[in-house]
């Protein structure tokens, strides 16, 4: 059974600094990613989507916006977590900007 991709607007996506984390908002609830910079690294160090919004494709959206904005300010970014690492060896694209 296919899951139906839910596209999330950009203006949903931030990076919220204080809290160290980047956060998806979606009528479903906050996906969010937490990171910790490293010697000019990004680290990916978990990645969670409220229960009822799982298999909707939110965290894979989160990813690919941090990927994209990874991309435009020249950030390296390095998996920590499960999730991530499996995303990253899903979208072999997104080598240009892992550590």
């Amino acid at each position: 059974m296919a899951t139906k991709a839910h596209v999330v607007s950009m203006s949903a996506f931030r990076d919220n600094t204080a809290e160290h984390r980047y956060e998806l908002d979606a009528s479903d609830g906050k996906s969010f990613a937490e990171y910790r910079d490293l010697a000019g690294v990004r680290v990916i160090l978990h990645v969670e989507t409220p229960v009822d919004a799982r298999g909707k494709g939110y965290a894979s959206a989160l990813m690919k916006h941090i990927v994209d904005e990874a991309r435009s300010t020249k950030r390296r970014l390095r998996a920590s977590c499960a999730f991530a690492v499996a995303y990253f060896r899903r979208h072999p694209d997104t080598a240009d900007v892992q550590a």
